[in-house]
C-alpha cells in the first residue's frame, strides 16, 4: 500500500459519506489509520478537526485535516497520483463526473433518506416515488459516461462510481427493513447491472457496513427524528 505521510480518516462504519472515502483510499492504495467517530457522542478530535460542520468523514494527512467527502476523494487523487486517477483525464468528462456526482448528494441522498424519516407507509410510499424518480436520470448518466462499459468510469471503478456506489449499501437495508428497491431493474436495468457489479468490487466489499450497524443506526436516527417532531409540535 502507498504511504506519504501519517494519514488517519475520521468516520463511522455506516456513513454512506465515509465510505466513500474509503473505498478511494482502497483504490489509490494508500495505507491509513481509521478512527471510528461515534456521531450521537462527538469526540473532541472530531470537533477540532472540522469544527464548521462537525461531521465526519475528516481525512488527517500530516497533521492537516481535510474535510468533506468530495473535496477528500480529489485530494487522494492528487496526493497519491500513481495508477489510475479516480476522475477522468479530459476535462470535459471531469466536469461531467462532477455534475453527476453533485447530483446524488444533493437529489439521491436527501430522497433515500426520506424513506427512512417516513412516518408512515403513505408517506414512505411517496417517498420511494420521489427516489425512483431521482434515480431515473442516472441510467442514462451511465449510458453516457461508461461508452457501454462496465463502470461510469469505463472499464474500472473511478470517481463517480464510488459517488453513487456508496449509497448501495443503504438501498439494500431499506429493502432489508421496509421492502422497498430504490434501483429498481424494471425501470432501470443498466443501473442494476452496473450496482451488481460495483458491490462485488473489492473496494466495495472492503468499505462495506455490516446489516446489522445500518439497521441499528437507523433505529437510533428514528428514535432521534420522532423525539424532535414530538417537541416540535409541543
Amino acid at each position: 500500500m502507498a504511504g506519504q505521510g501519517d494519514v488517519k480518516l475520521l468516520g463511522t462504519g455506516v456513513s454512506s459519506f465515509a465510505v466513500r472515502v474509503r473505498m478511494a483510499l482502497h483504490l489509490k492504495g494508500v495505507s491509513y489509520e481509521y478512527l471510528e467517530q461515534d456521531l450521537f457522542d462527538k469526540g473532541e478530535l472530531l470537533l477540532a478537526s472540522n469544527p464548521v460542520r462537525k461531521k465526519v468523514p475528516v481525512l488527517i494527512h500530516a497533521g492537516r485535516p481535510v474535510c468533506e467527502s468530495f473535496a477528500i476523494v480529489e485530494y487522494v487523487d492528487e496526493v497519491w497520483a500513481n495508477g489510475a486517477s479516480l476522475l477522468p483525464a479530459d476535462p470535459y468528462a471531469r466536469a461531467v463526473a462532477r455534475f453527476w456526482a453533485a447530483y446524488v448528494d444533493d437529489k439521491l441522498s436527501p430522497a433515500w433518506i426520506g424513506i427512512l424519516r417516513a412516518a408512515s407507509e403513505e408517506d414512505r410510499a411517496e417517498k420511494l416515488d420521489t427516489a425512483l424518480a431521482v434515480v431515473g436520470p442516472m441510467e442514462d448518466a451511465l449510458a453516457h459516461c461508461s461508452g457501454g462499459k462496465d463502470y461510469f468510469a469505463g472499464d474500472s471503478v473511478g470517481y463517480l462510481d464510488i459517488a453513487l456506489g456508496c449509497n448501495l449499501f443503504w438501498f439494500e437495508a431499506l429493502r432489508e427493513m421496509f421492502g422497498v428497491t430504490v434501483i429498481d431493474a424494471g425501470r432501470t436495468p443498466r443501473l442494476a447491472a452496473w450496482a451488481e457489479r460495483f458491490v462485488q468490487t473489492e473496494a466495495a466489499k472492503k468499505a462495506a457496513p455490516s446489516m446489522t450497524s445500518m439497521v441499528d443506526c437507523a433505529g437510533k436516527l428514528q428514535s432521534m427524528w420522532a423525539a424532535s417532531a414530538a417537541a416540535a409540535a409541543k
